[in-house]
């Protein structure tokens, strides 16, 4: 018998999400982001499960590219920090990834390439140029980005539709004008050359792409929302149409009763102020469940919502089941998902469903439905 302890993953809501993705900017063409494991997902099963509704994919790093090609996985590939050195330009022409460009260093290094044969026109390596509208993390000043074209047009080496791309620093605030000043700023930069030239633009992530409609150009980068987590605070009507794929899980493992005045867990921290039936489950920080979840976090057992109390260990929570009369070893707990929005356990640890769902760990399986 194995550990009860297993990350559910539902892949046609997956596709539904991708699809709602799609049907918000019919216009537009998709890239599906999946680093970083595919947010913790999955990334080659993921892709597998996407490949047919979407043009490209997009992930942070050379490994990240090569592991989806060694899988068999097709479809082009898009590094969205550039690449990191000189081979990895020539292994990206051979494998049919595009490299964004967000430093004049990697523009030099492509450029380089360019004169020494490595990039020829009979394999053009795509680029994507990135302007910094505001981020300041990477990204090309917008008044560059022009003659940053030009010179790589000019080199035979690269592919002659080059996308224009920046990216949001807080399109996930809808009260927020940043966004809107950023779309100025890229605008302003890129002047009349934009419909002069038909520069192609990729601007929105999960949050412009969901609630600010004005961002939505040839190419979308939706990463948390195909993982059905919204990237907002409030709920959202396209926000809202989204469906969980990730459902973390365990059991019930032990039952006790304890009397008023003992304590429950690490430090001593929780105390009961009643006689309290106390249930222990499966599953702690070692399988991705969050530290920081403060006694009071709710975990779903018979549909109902149940706290922890006491500290979360590396292997195991405690949770007060004193209000459930039919509580059994072996009982499921849903800890995010189906049920319970990993939004609101992330909320409670303090941090966002990005790091929960990305920092899910190997010792958790996954298991895929369909299979």
């Amino acid at each position: 018998m194995s550990r009860p302890t297993k990350a559910l993953i539902n892949l046609e809501a997956l596709r539904h999400n991708c699809r709602l993705a799609n049907e918000l900017s019919p216009q537009s063409q998709t890239m599906a982001v999946i680093k970083a494991n595919a947010y913790g997902h999955g990334a080659v099963q993921v892709a597998r499960a996407l490949e047919d509704l979407v043009p490209a994919f997009g992930v942070a790093c050379m490994e990240e590219a090569l592991e989806l090609r060694d899988a068999g996985i097709e479809t082009p590939i898009h590094l969205l920090e550039g690449a990191f050195s000189d081979d990895e330009i020539r292994i990206a022409a051979e494998k049919n990834f595009s490299l964004a460009i967000v430093n004049h260093e990697q523009k030099k290094a492509i450029l380089n390439a360019c004169s020494n044969k490595q990039l020829t026109s009979n394999n053009p390596l795509r680029v994507w140029l990135c302007a910094d509208t505001g981020m300041h993390r990477l990204g090309l000043q917008p008044d560059e980005i022009l003659s940053s074209y030009n010179e790589l047009i000019a080199s035979n080496g690269v592919a002659n539709e080059i996308v224009i791309a920046t990216h949001f620093a807080c399109a996930d605030d809808l009260e927020n004008d940043f966004t809107s000043d950023q779309l100025r700023r890229l605008n302003l930069g890129l002047g009349k050359a934009k419909s002069l030239l038909n520069l192609p633009l990729s601007l929105a992530n999960s949050a412009a792409l969901l609630g600010w409609p004005e961002t939505r150009a040839a190419w979308n980068r939706p990463g948390i929302l195909l993982f059905g987590s919204s990237p907002f605070t409030v709920p959202h009507p396209e926000a809202d149409r989204l469906l969980p794929v990730m459902t973390l899980k365990s059991a019930v493992i032990a039952l006790r009763d304890i009397p008023v005045g003992d304590t429950v867990g690490y430090t001593a921290g929780w105390r009961a102020k009643q006689p309290t039936r106390i249930a222990t489950v499966a599953v702690g920080y070692g399988d991705g469940y969050p530290l920081q979840a403060p006694s009071g976090t709710p975990v779903l057992i018979h549909g109902q919502r149940c706290p922890i109390v006491g500290r979360v260990s590396m292997d195991m929570i405690t949770i007060d089941v004193t209000g459930l009369p039919n509580i059994s070893m072996g009982d499921e707990v849903i800890l995010w998902g189906e049920g319970l929005s990993v939004n609101e356990i992330a909320g409670c640890a303090g941090t966002i469903s990005y790091e929960l769902l990305t920092r899910m760990p190997r010792r958790t399986p996954r298991v895929y439905s369909p299979s």
